[in-house]
């Protein structure tokens, strides 16, 4: 192996790194099969938290450079006697943070789980991916490589998996645990939708591989030409998330005939409206001409947005791994807030049969890790109707609180029944949040947060295998925003943990009248689209 920091690794991209890539990702099926299932067989596990994302779409997230915490979950595999973690970030982490973490660990001393803990951070505020800025400090790879006790039995695991990812890869000697860069092109929306249709999966009406202004003119008259009782579509970024990148077009008084496409090409300006904040058509176009995008029908009617998250292991082996019942927000609806697990019982197992397509399409194309195909699900007289939305082949934002529930209490899903389990026999759930988000929480330090955790008895307690726990703690202080993970024995305990921390929150701030007017607006959208059976919440993420 190249030794990390010498000027003598492949060309990133280069036919020589490609062939390095492959070389080392030989290696990940017979590790996985040698390690993975033996909790006390040493690995290492390198965390990358890097949004490796296009940064014009990141900026519309608020707090978007602490989303690097929100991986520390996998702090988690420390309760692994033989399990070390490296974890990398762009700025050093609040030593609170990592203390709430290390303490949450079950059974293990927390010095034991420290040393076993490596925390290096690039020291780099910018809105670079943090990937990126490790690939430009090679004394920092070389950091890296020297804290790896053992090359043969590490990997890298990231958010999401790009040419950067690949060339860390190459630079460390180790593999990624993550969808190979050549195949991320599968989870834009357009070929989402491509792959829906050859595995017969149901999907809005609509148009893909669009490129430019007049490709969207054409599609939204197409649509509305098939079906003038249409009132409004979508039009999406191909490579937009949570629901950043659509815009709602309406349709209110559009002519018929060949006077529709001249009349949405006059009005597209007013009748588009973006569903992230400050977006403006101009900028909007440009992102759209740069990465392409689709249009298709917005669905009417008494809605759901179920998710199902999957995993392919480097065996091929395909599992699903959970459901979720999305809580979504925004100006119309679109952008992801939060979810609740698992999904609802009603439509759980239909969600899980077409997710069983596309996980065994993918992995005969040769993806691995984890990916989700979200869905829009219509209730129809005879039941419920689904939708394939798109799929995502990386993290998101269902994965880190199932992930804390499993760490925490060692379980598992059954995608048979939909129900999680503990070791010993009783179901868990959960109401989780990337947004809780309040003016009055701004100043509060990861301190003032565990004392007020301490102070309220705001905890996971282990032996009940039931409480709260917190993450994103980083961005309360500058945007008092903050994620929290409300774990209970039914759906409405799950719940109620979430919302009396949210309250306990409140009353401490000082502010007792405080309006969160999008969690009103979110709790509104919840009783009219939502059966009363399905819990949702206000600013869940």
């Amino acid at each position: 192996m190249v030794l990390p920091g010498q000027n003598l690794q492949p060309r990133p991209g280069s036919p020589e790194e490609l062939a390095a890539f492959a070389t080392i990702q030989d290696r990940l099926g017979p590790m996985y099969r040698r390690v993975f299932n033996d909790d006390s067989a040493p690995r290492t596990v390198v965390v990358v938290p890097s949004l490796s994302l296009d940064p014009i779409e990141l900026r519309k997230i608020r707090g978007v450079r602490h989303y690097e915490e929100r991986m520390l979950c996998l702090l988690m595999l420390l309760r692994l006697p033989n399990t070390n973690v490296i974890y990398i970030t762009s700025r050093p982490i609040h030593p609170s943070i990592i203390d709430y973490y290390i303490h949450l660990l079950p059974g293990v001393p927390g010095r034991h789980a420290r040393n076993r803990l490596t925390l290096l951070d690039c020291d780099d505020g910018s809105p670079d991916p943090l990937t990126q800025k490790i690939l430009d400090r090679p004394r920092l790879i070389r950091r890296i490589s020297d804290a790896i006790p053992d090359h043969s039995s590490a990997h890298i695991t990231c958010f999401n998996a790009t040419h950067m990812e690949r060339s860390l890869a190459v630079q460390l000697g180790i593999p990624l645990y993550a969808c190979d860069p050549e195949l991320n092109h599968l989870g834009d929306k357009s070929h989402g939708r491509d792959l829906f249709g050859r595995v017969g999966i149901d999907y809005p009406a609509g148009a893909g591989h669009l490129r430019d202004e007049g490709d969207v003119v054409a599609a939204l008259a197409e649509l509305r030409g098939r079906d003038p009782a249409l009132r409004r579509s979508v039009v999406k970024l191909n490579e937009g998330f949570s629901g950043e990148g659509n815009a709602m077009f309406d349709y209110t008084g559009a002519p018929s005939g060949s006077d529709l496409e001249p009349w949405i090409r006059r009005n597209i300006f007013e009748r588009l409206s973006f569903e992230a904040e400050g977006e403006s058509w101009e900028p909007y176009m440009a992102k759209y001409r740069e990465m392409g995008g689709i249009v298709e029908e917005y669905l009417e009617g008494e809605k759901v947005s179920p998710s199902v998250q999957c995993r392919i292991d480097p065996t091929g082996g395909r599992q699903i791994v959970s459901s979720h019942d999305q809580v979504l927000g925004g100006r119309t609806g679109q952008v992801f807030l939060g979810c609740t697990f698992p999904a609802h019982p009603n439509y759980r197992g239909e969600i899980h049969d077409a997710a069983e397509l596309v996980a065994s399409e993918l992995a005969r194309v040769g993806v691995i890790g984890r990916f989700s195909v979200d869905f829009v699900s219509v209730r129809k007289p005879d039941g419920w109707k689904h939708y394939a939305l798109e799929m995502n082949l990386r993290k998101g934002g269902t994965t880190l609180p199932y992930l804390m529930l499993r760490f925490l209490t060692g379980g598992a899903y059954d995608a048979s029944t939909g129900i999680y389990t503990t070791p010993t026999g009783q179901a868990r759930y959960y109401h989780a949040s990337d947004n809780v988000e309040r003016e009055q929480y701004r100043g509060l330090t990861p301190d003032d947060l565990i004392d007020i955790v301490v102070q309220n008895e705001l905890h996971f307690r282990s032996h009940r295998q039931q409480g709260v726990v917190f993450h994103l703690i980083g961005a309360l202080s500058e945007f008092g925003k903050l994620g929290v993970v409300g774990i209970g024995h039914s759906p409405e305990r799950a719940t109620q943990l979430y919302r009396e921390t949210v309250e306990v929150l409140d009353r401490e701030t000082g502010d007792h009248i405080a309006i969160d007017l999008r969690a009103l607006d979110d709790d509104r959208r919840a009783r009219t689209t939502r059966p009363e059976s399905v819990h949702t919440g206000s600013g869940s993420d």
